[in-house]
């Protein structure tokens, strides 16, 4: 298992490359949690100076090992593990979702769960479907806010493409780390209803780019703008950088479902190879690569890629 993905469990295949505990979907969200590595609690103690004075700010401190997770503010409230769980806990009760993935990364700092929504998945072209999940990503490192709401997986090559938290396909809410956050993170169960209905509109936006050709010229032009080099003449641009760009053009030729009719040659094709790359190919591990997507620059690229493929294909 890669040092930053710590422990998880998951549904199905493998999403990642370790040791993972498997789901088979409806278990006790005690039962996931222990799964996950994630039975643990957090706390925060004060800090203080080799002099022994107290200075602002607290440490973030999990209390199964003692280990410090970070420093944080002095009104910081952690969302225990546990509330994180009991967000989604009657929803898998009453089959209208079951669990995926749970588990943490960067020893603890970080923790997510994602479960699968039973509802109908929608289809952006014959035989390519997006699936509907919902995520809740926290941090336990005075870094990150609490995340939650709907996000999309394209089904054809299982990707953890949209669940990037700055992913615009996602439509997740942020909760900052304070004494009300666990009662804010149970209200949002209230917005499921909401989010899904903006989610058949993101699925849209999916579908306008089915229904538009690229050519060659404009597929180079669209991967040189996801990835920070469109102003640059082709002989400005560095070794790795044309490696970079050679290598998602040729996964809009052979990537996966690339050659699906309705994806072959067309806009959602050239967003899917972009995406591909940020999913299996960026990166030194699959761990730092989902670490990227879901709270670095790979997100940000990810984001990127949707708005610049709709703005083009216009």
């Amino acid at each position: 298992m890669s040092a930053l993905v710590e422990k998880m469990c998951h549904f199905g295949q493998m999403p990642w490359h370790g040791e993972s505990e498997s789901l088979v979907g409806n278990e006790s969200a005690h039962d996931v949690m222990v799964k996950a590595g994630l039975d643990w609690t957090v706390k925060t103690e004060p800090l203080f100076r080799a002099d022994g004075s107290e200075v602002t700010g607290r440490a973030s401190i999990r209390e199964s090992d003692g280990s410090v997770l970070g420093m944080v503010g002095p009104r910081w409230t952690p969302l225990q593990n546990r509330d994180a769980f009991s967000v989604f806990e009657p929803l898998v009760e009453s089959g209208d979702m079951a669990w995926h993935t749970a588990g943490s990364l960067r020893d603890g700092q970080r923790v997510w769960v994602l479960c699968q929504l039973n509802l109908d998945k929608s289809e952006i072209v014959p035989n390519d479907e997006i699936g509907k999940f919902a995520l809740l990503s926290n941090g336990h490192d005075g870094k990150l806010a609490v995340h939650f709401g709907f996000t999309p997986i394209r089904v054809v090559c299982a990707n953890t493409e949209a669940m990037a938290r700055k992913s615009s396909a996602s439509k997740l809410i942020r909760v900052r780390h304070h004494r009300f956050v666990k009662e804010n993170v149970d209200s949002l169960r209230d917005v499921m209803d909401v989010a899904n209905q903006e989610f058949e509109a993101t699925a849209q936006q999916y579908r306008l780019l089915a229904s538009r050709q690229i050519n060659q010229e404009d597929l180079k032009k669209y991967v040189k703008i996801v990835f920070g080099v469109g102003k640059k003449d082709d002989k400005d641009i560095g070794t790795r950088q044309h490696n970079i760009l050679n290598k998602v053009e040729n996964l809009f030729e052979t990537g996966l479902g690339a050659d699906i009719p309705g994806v072959q040659g067309t806009w959602w094709g050239a967003y899917n190879a972009v995406t591909e790359y940020l999913n299996y190919e960026k990166g030194r591990t699959t761990a730092n690569r989902l670490d990227s997507l879901w709270f670095g620059q790979n997100g940000v690229q990810n984001s990127n890629a949707l708005e610049s493929a709709l703005l083009l294909a216009a």
